[in-house]
């Protein structure tokens, strides 16, 4: 008995973006970091080739974060205070890119000027050579007046920044397109609303081919199916040539696995779901895992061991070869 062939064949592919600009590309960092350029489901090489595996980048703070448990304290306890020595110790975890996330100049956090953002990633742009993803605070009036200034401090190195939305993007689109940045778009779980803010982002002038989206995420065991089934309708249209979700994926892992009970509980939790240090690290690694499957190209993650879990996954699923 013969078995069928159930390849498919995929009219469309994935974007590819290139994050970071090398001296030779009018830029500061070590290195580029390029994802996407997919043309069948991930890690199905007989579908279509991955053309570039997923890239990790590591969270750092400009300012001490509040309330991180006990197993990222011990990573970052001692240089968390300081985004340049933070970002320095997520270059020696091994990070593709940096993911700076400008808390301090929230409103409730801070509400630091414009100037001291700039400050911040200057110093951590001088500090280490890898590609940077930046995002704001989240609170549009604030974004709007920092965002420009951090766009124009990193010009030329081709920075990730976060994040346009449906109803907020002409400020950062502009800035993104002036100073020769790649933009992400955020959207809540809904792929007409991400098709929506390309379709806003473009028609100011920004190419397509330079967003990556964010379609939102969620934790092992807190909506990973709802995620997961909208994460992989896109990349299914995105093969199927739909260019408005031709775009690669970036995800916020490592904050939503470590906002969850079971990564924070304290150790009277240790007997039912074993101990607190191994629970938050195995939380972020199977969420991450899974995300991948769907068709994530860009991870944001936390701790060390999650990452090691990630990498060695991701390499038995290629040498697997799909099988």
């Amino acid at each position: 008995m013969s078995i069928p062939d159930v390849k498919e064949k995929w009219s469309g592919r994935v974007n590819v973006v290139t994050i970071g600009a090398t001296p030779a590309e009018g830029g500061t960092r070590g290195r580029t970091v390029t994802i996407g350029g997919a043309g069948g489901i991930p890690f199905l090489s007989f579908d279509g080739p991955m053309a570039h595996p997923p890239a990790i980048a590591i969270d750092v703070l400009d300012k001490q974060p509040v309330g991180w448990p006990k197993p990222l304290e011990e990573v970052y306890g001692d240089v968390w205070a300081d985004p340049v020595l933070w970002a320095r110790r997520a270059k020696e975890l091994g990070a593709d890119l940096i993911n700076l996330r400008l808390t301090g100049i929230h409103p409730d956090e801070g509400d630091w000027p414009p100037s001291k953002a700039v400050e911040i990633v200057k110093a951590v742009l001088e500090a280490v050579d890898l590609p940077l993803i930046i995002w704001g605070c989240d609170v549009p009036e604030k974004d709007q007046r920092v965002m420009p200034k951090v766009a124009e401090a990193a010009q030329g190195e081709r920075c990730l920044l976060g994040a346009v939305t449906q109803t907020e993007y002409r400020t950062l689109t502009a800035a993104a397109q002036a100073y020769g940045h790649k933009l992400i778009a955020a959207s809540p779980c809904d792929i007409n609303i991400a098709k929506q803010v390309n379709i806003l982002v473009t028609d100011m002038g920004y190419p397509l081919t330079d967003i990556v989206i964010y379609p939102s995420t969620a934790a092992l065991g807190y909506g990973m199916e709802y995620i997961y089934s909208i994460l992989e309708r896109g990349r299914l249209a995105a093969l199927s040539g739909d260019k408005l979700m031709a775009q690669p994926v970036i995800l916020d892992v490592g904050y939503e696995a470590w906002r969850v009970k079971e990564a924070r509980a304290t150790e009277e939790m240790d007997e039912p779901w074993g101990p607190l240090s191994r629970r938050g690290p195995v939380w972020e690694a199977v969420t991450a895992t899974d995300l991948l499957q769907g068709g994530a190209d860009l991870l944001i993650m936390r701790h060390p061991e999650a990452i090691r879990a990630v990498r060695e996954t991701g390499e038995l699923l290629v040498q697997g070869d799909g099988k």
